[in-house]
């Protein structure tokens, strides 16, 4: 039976389009979860959105519709931008969704009869566009600390969760966890910043709007989005009911989150599970955030296009590229069209493009495009063939660190080393003479099994341009028990590939 990994992003706010931000979550968590299922796991895949609260009910009254009418619409361009980007998710749940609601409402029950959930009342500072609540002391100039804005003071009944209940379950977990949050300074910035100066119990209800999931035994309460929206990565799978699904993929592997999210996902939603008496997810990691002319992108400052425009202009794998190779994952890293095309032309076009390009072309100029190994091998083969045996071992070390920028790093390298053997052994010397055609096969076919190798790897950050090359290089067999494969025959005739990339001229 195949080891499974389940992998989720974050559910997301619809309160306006998504953006380039919303992307770079869910195009790492898709290449993690292709190459997851490449390498022979039993994947389940799950992103979606976290739909209810004050600041959508306030933009469907600004708009004239109502809640479910002005999400609906977000949710439908959102889902078309993730096919857009050739996203593979398994799951996709809303937070509307009937089955959510219900076991949503069975679970808030279930904690509140075991005494978990208890009333009282809430007084303190609301940032509605965060749907957070602070204490004096973390906002102490009324501004919200996650995102600067003007906070609110509010007083209303609450049903509250004992969150002070699991402070010291909580760190003895860190303690026996020291993986569970990834990187390490954001687990040093929540022992030290939240947990070890003391909980506070967690408001979990509301009274002062409507656009929530009601409190089954007292109506004029909904759900306030931690027990709504955080048990979404259960309820997909049937929890409360222990499902054949629930007991095959929980706990999660991997949840992906941005870092300013990071805090809910690894106080408030293990305490939940803690309360529930159900395993924690494996890890939690908080990546930085794409940074935009000097500050984060923002749908509230609009300061950024519909990233459907970055991809009919470039194309797909250039946008999914960029996004994987260009920060180190865990950092702040910024995005710009500029960086995006410097990517483009030097590494998709100069160095992939080209390389194909020319190699399958040699292959069918000099060999009718059928190429075999002869075996003439020569000492300055050794550091190219090296290097392609050894790139499944070093590509997946690195995708099991989640440093998906370095896989893609090692993966290039070797594409380089492709490009510099052309220009070491030049082949179109060796056509000159016919007892050097043997000795040509054999470059050529190094160079072929280099293509052939990286593409393989490649199907999980650029699986576009992968089946191009596959198709280019008349090959079938492209799952990764191919990469141990040491001898292939290109004998079913080569084919001119059209342009994998074209240089972007910048303006």
């Amino acid at each position: 039976m195949n080891k499974k990994f389940y992998i989720t992003t974050p559910i997301y706010y619809p309160s306006a389009e998504f953006h380039i931000g919303h992307c770079y979550t869910t195009i790492i968590a898709d290449a993690i979860a292709r190459y997851k299922r490449l390498s022979g796991y039993d994947v389940f895949f799950q992103t979606g959105t976290d739909e209810h609260g004050l600041k959508i009910e306030n933009k469907a009254k600004e708009a004239g519709v109502t809640p479910k009418e002005y999400v609906d619409k977000i949710i439908e361009n959102a889902k078309d931008l993730w096919q857009s980007l050739n996203i593979s998710y398994d799951f996709f749940i809303r937070t509307t969704d009937d089955f959510h609601v219900k076991r949503v409402q069975e679970i808030f029950k279930k904690l509140y009869d075991q005494g978990d959930i208890y009333k009282g009342e809430y007084k303190g500072l609301y940032c509605v566009p965060c749907e957070s609540f602070w204490t004096e002391t973390q906002a102490a100039d009324g501004k919200c600390p996650d995102c600067g804005r003007d906070v609110t003071e509010v007083t209303e009944e609450a049903y509250f969760f004992r969150l002070s209940k699991y402070q010291h379950k909580l760190e003895e977990f860190y303690e026996t966890h020291p993986h569970f949050i990834e990187p390490e300074s954001r687990k040093n910035e929540m022992l030290n910043n939240f947990i070890r100066p003391g909980l506070e119990d967690l408001c979990v209800s509301r009274t002062s709007f409507t656009w929530g999931i009601p409190v089954t035994f007292d109506e004029k309460h909904v759900i306030y989005v931690w027990i709504d929206a955080l048990t979404n990565y259960i309820t997909s799978l049937g929890y409360p009911e222990e499902t054949p699904e629930f007991k095959k993929y929980w706990p999660a592997d991997l949840h992906l989150v941005g870092k300013e999210i990071v805090r809910f996902h690894t106080i408030i939603w293990p305490a939940i599970l803690m309360a529930l008496g159900l395993e924690l997810p494996h890890q939690v990691f908080g990546h930085g955030w794409l940074i935009i002319d000097g500050g984060k992108i923002s749908k509230s400052l609009g300061n950024y296009k519909d990233p459907r425009e970055y991809i009919n202009t470039y194309g797909v794998d250039a946008v999914r590229y960029f996004a994987l190779r260009e920060v180190p994952f865990g950092s702040d890293g910024t995005f710009s069209e500029k960086a995006l095309i410097t990517r483009t032309n030097g590494d998709l076009c100069n160095i992939l493009g080209n390389l194909v390009s020319r190699t399958i072309q040699m292959g069918i100029k000099y060999f009718n495009g059928v190429v075999k190994n002869p075996g003439v091998s020569e000492d300055i083969d050794a550091y190219l063939v090296d290097s392609i045996n050894n790139l499944k071992s070093v590509v997946s070390e690195k995708v099991d660190a989640l440093k998906i920028n370095e896989a893609l790093e090692c993966i290039f390298e070797v594409l380089r080393k492709c490009n510099k053997y052309i220009d070491d052994t030049t082949p179109w010397v060796l056509a000159k003479e016919e007892d050097k055609l043997p000795r040509l096969e054999t470059v050529i076919y190094n160079l072929l099994e280099g293509i052939r190798i990286c593409a393989i790897l490649l199907q999980a950050f650029i699986p576009t341009t992968s089946e191009k090359i596959f198709k280019g290089l008349n090959i079938t067999n492209t799952d990764f028990s191919a990469l141990d494969i040491k001898e292939e025959v290109y004998n079913l005739g080569l084919e001119k590939p059209a342009n994998l990339f074209e240089r972007i001229k910048e303006d």
